[in-house]
């Protein structure tokens, strides 16, 4: 190992579990808008509403908050070294 090796791991593990988190925040936004669409399909419209919202709102932190301000700003900065 170099002497550069356990700093390189120790920033890239909150980056590993920031994709993860995201990955998983991204995948349930979208498993939750699909249900929703399912929902308003049977007329059942105050639960796809809300749903649609539960969805939309994991669907940005999972992209937007964690993926783009976390995760992309975290590997340019790694990168860049």
């Amino acid at each position: 190992m170099g002497s550069g090796t356990p700093e390189l791991l120790v920033e890239l593990l909150p980056l590993l579990l920031y994709t993860i988190a995201a990955a998983v925040l991204t995948a349930a936004g979208l498993m939750a808008e699909y249900t929703s669409l399912q929902y308003l399909g049977s007329g059942d419209v105050v639960v796809a509403l809300w749903l649609a919202v539960l969805g939309g709102v994991m669907l940005y932190a999972g992209v937007y908050g964690l993926g783009y301000k976390k995760v992309a700003v975290r590997a340019l900065d790694i990168a860049h070294r």
